[in-house]
């Protein structure tokens, strides 16, 4: 089984270019999926949290919302969120990993090289595009300001230093050739699986 990260900022394409995998396929699991599986009801995450912050736990899941409020007013509570979080969503990957019967596993984490993620996969590929084209698909989503944009995309590695790390560059210029780099590196993945 070969391990694939697949990383990029807000905005570069990532999530189309998992589909596009997927369609290849490859077996994709997407962290941020993982995540929302367990904030929600009868999630794992749901008792840790209505333990250690109860005003986070609305209607039997856990509100993003409401986490965001409590790191606002305490910087510091992040750690603890963290350690709630990050070891749940490590036995979620395992569990995927260990029911999988794909050859290839492209692995969705939007932090990866901020957490060293990689440390632990066979390649990483990044996506990337420009930032006009960045900014323009972000504010396009209706769903954040461009303050909202401008603080998250400040927080993360930047881009050109998350290409420079990664083993491959998938530029999300237009789908057609992103389509086509997706399938190159399939293939090059493939050959080196059956070498």
């Amino acid at each position: 089984m070969f391990l694939l990260g697949l990383t990029g900022s807000i905005g570069m394409g990532k999530s189309t270019t998992a589909q596009m995998f997927a369609d290849q396929g490859c077996a994709v699991w997407d962290a941020d999926a993982a995540v929302h599986r367990l904030y929600s009801k009868g999630g794992a995450a749901v008792a840790p949290f209505a333990a250690a912050f109860p005003e986070a736990v609305i209607d039997g899941a856990v509100s993003r919302p409401a986490l965001k409020e409590i790191i606002g007013h305490d910087l510091s509570t992040l750690k603890q969120i963290e350690s709630i979080v990050h070891p749940l969503v490590g036995q979620d990957r395992a569990i995927f990993l260990s029911q999988t019967q794909a050859d290839i596993v492209v692995l969705d984490i939007p932090l990866l090289f901020e957490t060293g993620g990689d440390a632990r996969l066979d390649a990483t590929a990044c996506v990337v595009t420009d930032e006009a084209t960045q900014e323009a698909r972000v504010m396009a989503r209706g769903a954040m300001t461009r303050e909202q944009f401008l603080s998250i995309k400040a927080k993360q590695m930047p881009a050109a230093e998350k290409c420079a790390r990664a083993t491959y560059v998938i530029e999300t210029d237009t789908l057609e050739h992103a389509a086509t780099q997706v399938q190159d590196i399939v293939k090059e993945i493939w050959s080196q699986l059956h070498a």
